[in-house]
């Protein structure tokens, strides 16, 4: 049941499901534009502010959010492009890669909404967080919180491979959401967003990248080995 649900929702975009996505990524912008969601959002920054302060998950935590860097996942995309049997997953994270930094950072200046404004109460971190996102001709998206730009590059990341592996592994696929939710998570704890900022940017790349695996048909890369 979960495993058909899943399938019907993120690798296999239908146009119901389109416009689901389309005018959920809709009214969770407006209600952050608007401020309907800061009460939520600020008590549980506070929450994570407060309980947080055990080096070791924190640094773990602060690794874990690191690989959503562009960085990081273009090293990933330009290696996997290189393998031409992985070819098309390669070019398919590319495209997405730059349109959902690009879609995030003008979002963040569209929205322009500040980052969680706290101190942290723990000693600093061995490495240093890198930059969310950026925007071309467009100031603030450095600073600017929704939509969380590594929350959405992550999503894309899990949409896409599990697409790609689908036919492969039916089931076990589906654990590579968890990479998502893992760095959704890390932003929050790490007070670089707010819950709505990561929800924001994932259902974004959900919609981004749901359309384009199934357009290029990234499921039947593997079928001829299963």
């Amino acid at each position: 049941m979960l495993e058909l649900l899943l399938q019907e929702w993120l690798f296999d975009i239908r146009s119901r499901n389109f416009l689901i996505l389309l005018v959920g990524s809709l009214l969770v912008t407006l209600s952050v534009y608007t401020g309907v969601t800061d009460g939520l959002d600020y008590a549980i920054s506070d929450y994570f502010e407060a309980t947080a302060g055990n080096i070791t998950f924190d640094t773990f935590v602060q690794y874990v959010t690191e690989t959503g860097d562009v960085f990081h996942m273009l090293v990933f995309a330009i290696i996997v492009i290189l393998l031409r049997r992985t070819r098309k997953i390669g070019i398919s994270l590319m495209i997405l890669l730059v349109v959902t930094t690009l879609l995030t950072g003008y979002l963040k200046c569209g929205v322009d909404r500040d980052r969680p404004d706290v101190d942290y109460a723990w000693p600093d971190f061995p490495i240093p967080i890198s930059n969310d996102t950026f925007a071309l001709f467009c100031d603030g998206s450095f600073t600017a919180s929704y939509p969380s730009g590594h929350a959405a590059r992550t999503m894309m990341f899990a949409v896409v491979l599990g697409y790609a592996l689908s036919h492969r592994f039916p089931h076990g696929c589906y654990l590579i959401l968890l990479y998502p939710a893992l760095v959704s998570f890390s932003r929050v704890y790490l007070l670089e967003h707010y819950l709505m900022d990561v929800v924001g940017g994932v259902i974004i790349a959900a919609l981004l990248s749901g359309v384009l695996a199934k357009k290029t048909r990234l499921h039947t890369m593997f079928e001829s080995k299963v």
